[in-house]
């Protein structure tokens, strides 16, 4: 299939050890169309930063999460609003209160790490 491929990846950084730099490269060079989310980053890895997933101007088909549970807790409503056609919550950003306000809001909730599952190894990159 020949379609766009599009992320939203919450928690964005340009520190290049952290899981969040590593997951915009990865899709990167897995072709998808990146859309960093950062509160306090104007870009990202030459991006352009959203302050929130509200300010993405698509709705994108995957959301991977790289921020702790209790602020995932708190960005839950504003990702149903926004929608997606998976939400990844990444290894540590996982709890059964955000597990379930997701389930609760209807969204497709994948748990795991979502470099590995586009087919890349954090450790290269």
């Amino acid at each position: 299939m020949n379609y766009m491929k599009t992320v939203a990846i919450i928690g964005a950084s340009n520190d290049r050890n952290k899981y969040g730099n590593k997951a915009v490269r990865a899709f990167l060079q897995q072709g998808y169309t990146v859309y960093p989310v950062n509160p306090t980053e104007t870009e990202v890895e030459g991006l352009p930063a959203f302050k929130s997933i509200r300010d993405v101007p698509v709705r994108p088909q995957m959301i991977s999460l790289y921020v702790p549970p209790p602020i995932v807790e708190k960005l839950l409503p504003d990702i149903a609003a926004r929608g997606c056609d998976e939400l990844w919550m990444n290894p540590g950003t996982e709890s059964d209160k955000g597990l379930a306000e997701a389930e609760r809001l209807g969204l497709n909730v994948v748990q795991g790490c979502s470099i590995l599952a586009v087919g890349v190894s954090p450790s290269q990159l």
